[in-house]
C-alpha cells in the first residue's frame, strides 16, 4: 500500500464517525430506533422502489430469508408495503411507506445538520482535507461494491480470514 494511511486506522475512525454520529442522534429520537439493517432496506427500496425481496437480499448481500425477516417486521410497524408481481405472480414487489420516507429523511437532514456544524469548527486546511479526500473515499466504497457485486473468490476468502480473528 503507497502512503501513510494505515487501512486499521481508516476503518476505525470511519466506524467511529458512524458510531458517534449515531449514539448524538439517536438521543434525539421520539419513535422506536429500527436496526442497521432494516434502515439499510427502506434505503435500498425508497431508491428502487419496486424492488423484489431477492434483488433486496442479493444487493444487501443477505440471505433471502434474512430479507424475509426483516420485510416482515417493517411491513408489521408501517414503514414497507407489499405487493403483488404483475409479471410474476410469485414475486413480491417492495414500495416505503409515506411514514418510512418522512422518518428516512429526517434522519437525514438531522445528520446532514449535526455533520455540518462540526465541519463548521474546524480548520481551513482541515476542511480542505476533507473535500481532497472525497473523491478517494468514493472510489474505495465503489471498489468494495463491485467485488461484492461480483462476488470474486479473493474477496471472500479476505472477508473469512478477517472474521477468524473476531
Amino acid at each position: 500500500m503507497s502512503g501513510t494511511t494505515e487501512p486499521s486506522e481508516l476503518e476505525n475512525v470511519l466506524a467511529g464517525l458512524n458510531r458517534l454520529i449515531r449514539r448524538r442522534l439517536r438521543a434525539g429520537l421520539r419513535t422506536p430506533r429500527l436496526r442497521g439493517a432494516e434502515v439499510e432496506l427502506l434505503r435500498l427500496v425508497r431508491g428502487q422502489p419496486g424492488l423484489r425481496v431477492s434483488e433486496a437480499a442479493k444487493e444487501l448481500g443477505l440471505a433471502g430469508n434474512s430479507v424475509s425477516t426483516l420485510v416482515k417486521g417493517l411491513v408489521e410497524l408501517g414503514m414497507l408495503e407489499r405487493s403483488g408481481d404483475p409479471a410474476d405472480g410469485r414475486a413480491t414487489l417492495l414500495h416505503i411507506t409515506p411514514e418510512a420516507a418522512h422518518r428516512l429523511q429526517e434522519w437525514q437532514d438531522r445528520r446532514s445538520a449535526l455533520v455540518r456544524a462540526h465541519i463548521e469548527r474546524l480548520s481551513d486546511a482541515h476542511r480542505e482535507a476533507l473535500d481532497a479526500a472525497l473523491p478517494a473515499l468514493r472510489a474505495l466504497s465503489a471498489s468494495l461494491h463491485e467485488e461484492a457485486e461480483n462476488g470474486s473468490a479473493e474477496s471472500h476468502e479476505l472477508a473469512e480470514s478477517a472474521e477468524e480473528g473476531i
